[in-house]
């Protein structure tokens, strides 16, 4: 690990501890960061040593693994993976970082991919004040994700995968011979996760390093079911014979708003969340920014972190933060 991140359990005031990276000094404006399945914290190390750094803003850059995730609490009821918990965890980590609300400051920024993203549009919808500017990499939004589910035929079976990750043993499956099936969600190799893996054809997985899998199986060895309940927790996946899954829900408008300006990044060969889950976001975002990027996968993070870290840089409002004297 380099020696710039600090690593703490972080307790919460509800019975909750998030196992926490961080860079930079405690008093800067703070960007966190939401990692995704089946990642962990350390995925944002590049961009936690970067935006720490004073001439890139000087900020405290937090990454928390979510609950269910490495050292954090994994509570083993499904229902405790509920979006309202998963918001509360980041709302009462916030307030470690900057403060309560009535004497803090918000985040600068609340940074976040896959279902750290879905956490994210959450707490923006259901707080707005709690941070200037939301950063949202490859993570539908709750509006056209839920349209995508029950009316196009192309989403629902890019996302048949998640029929496969709520069954009772998928965490065995996953973990047996060494994650080889889990590497394979990854890779491409294992065609049973046909609609995410197929992305591999488009890329090689090159950013797969013998250290980079090391990494991943240090957050694996601590368990898959509190990712996995994620997907069991939630009813947005494809409606099955024995699941009605996202047909019969409905999402009033005033949950969909978000009035924080708003960078949405896309990888435009992820094929598990296709590029239609961008339609129609500035009905719900007044203030938008969508940036498409080409010859990138679902793990664009690892793949194009350099063009990742050009683009929020280029976003996050310059105000926010000024180098430390």
């Amino acid at each position: 690990m380099h020696p710039d991140i600090q690593t703490w359990q972080q307790a919460l005031p509800h019975g909750i501890t998030l196992s926490c990276r961080a860079c930079g000094e405690p008093d800067r404006p703070v960007l966190l960061f939401l990692h995704g399945f089946p990642e962990g914290a350390w995925v944002w190390d590049p961009l936690l040593l970067h935006f720490s750094r004073p001439e890139n803003g000087g900020y405290r850059c937090v990454a928390p693994n979510l609950r269910g995730y490495e050292r954090s609490s994994a509570p083993e009821d499904v229902k405790a993976y509920r979006a309202k918990h998963l918001v509360q965890d980041i709302v009462a980590l916030i307030d470690s970082e900057c403060g309560p609300l009535q004497d803090g400051r918000p985040l600068a920024a609340l940074i976040a991919h896959d279902w750290g993203g879905a956490v994210a549009w959450s707490l923006a919808n259901q707080h707005p004040e709690r941070l200037r500017q939301l950063v949202i990499v490859n993570s539908p939004h709750p509006g056209p994700f839920l349209r995508a589910l029950q009316h196009d035929p192309a989403q629902q079976a890019a996302s048949a995968y998640m029929n496969f990750l709520v069954q009772p043993d998928a965490a065995a499956q996953l973990a047996a011979h060494d994650f080889e099936r889990l590497f394979g969600f990854l890779t491409g190799q294992d065609h049973s996760l046909q609609s995410l893996t197929a992305q591999s054809a488009k890329a090689s997985a090159h950013w797969l390093t013998p250290a980079v899998k090391a990494q991943y199986r240090e957050v694996w060895q601590h368990g898959l079911q509190g990712g996995l309940n994620y997907y069991r927790a939630s009813p947005l996946r494809p409606a099955t014979a024995d699941d009605p899954g996202a047909s019969t829900v409905q999402i009033p408008p005033e949950a969909l708003r978000i009035d924080v300006p708003t960078l949405v990044l896309w990888a435009q060969d992820d094929v598990a969340l296709l590029p239609c889950l961008t339609e129609g976001l500035d009905a719900h975002i007044p203030d938008l920014t969508l940036v498409p990027i080409e010859q990138a996968t679902h793990w664009v993070v690892h793949e194009r972190a350099e063009r990742v870290i050009t683009e929020i840089a280029g976003f996050l409002q310059p105000q926010t933060a000024q180098p430390p004297p």
